[in-house]
């Protein structure tokens, strides 16, 4: 009863919090302004996927869930490729509607992974990571739509060095916890309870933008 009682705290909390931060959701480091500089398009890399809160809760239930795989730097990196792919794309200038709300089920997606604690298959996992991935980058992308090359590579250098250490840095945490994903974690519940939170309240904005 208690874990469950935390566990819509935490939902609630981190659903509450995320609307508190919606004006923090146009993720955009250089207040609006294109990266003209290396130096800008890396900060711009480094800080657009923290303020971002979606793509932080993505990277966390990221490396969260790839603790419990041997291979779980790989399950890592193949995100953060993914992510650049997907980036690459939309700077390409490939459109995908409603990519915004896709990217919000997929972090309801992870976390829902998360409070269920099975170790799914490493190939099925890395094909969630990869989806996820290709989604999260692609809207990672937007700020930096009409960047010159310099700043634009810097930012994709940038954007992927942060989420690989994000996510490598929950994946060693949730492994000195101790066996990951094998029932009786109830933190790691929390943690994936508050992620959906941002994800349905990410999802909620996308459906029913204020005026």
């Amino acid at each position: 009863m208690r874990l469950r009682q935390l566990s819509l705290f935490g939902v609630m909390l981190c659903v509450s919090l995320t609307l508190m931060e919606r004006s923090a959701w146009a993720h955009h480091v250089m207040d609006g302004k294109l990266p003209k500089t290396l130096v800008e398009g890396t900060l711009a890399g480094l800080g657009h996927p923290i303020i971002g809160l979606d793509h932080l809760a993505a990277v966390i239930a990221v490396g969260c869930l790839a603790a419990a795989h041997t291979l779980g730097p790989v399950l890592v990196v193949g995100y953060v490729v993914a992510q650049v792919v997907g980036a690459a794309v939309h700077v390409k200038g490939m459109t995908v509607p409603a990519a915004e709300l896709v990217v919000a089920l997929t972090v309801v997606g992870l976390g829902a992974v998360l409070i269920v604690q099975r170790k799914l298959p490493s190939a099925l996992i890395l094909g969630l990571f990869l989806l996820a991935g290709l989604f999260h980058g692609y809207a990672l992308a937007e700020s930096i739509i009409g960047a010159e090359p310099a700043p634009l590579f810097a930012y994709f250098v940038g954007f992927a060095v942060i989420q690989t250490l994000i996510a490598l840095g929950a994946m060693t945490l949730v492994r000195l916890i101790g066996p990951p994903l094998a029932g009786q974690h109830a933190s790691l519940r929390l943690v994936g309870a508050g992620i959906v939170g941002f994800g349905i309240a990410t999802a909620l904005t996308q459906l029913f933008p204020a005026a």
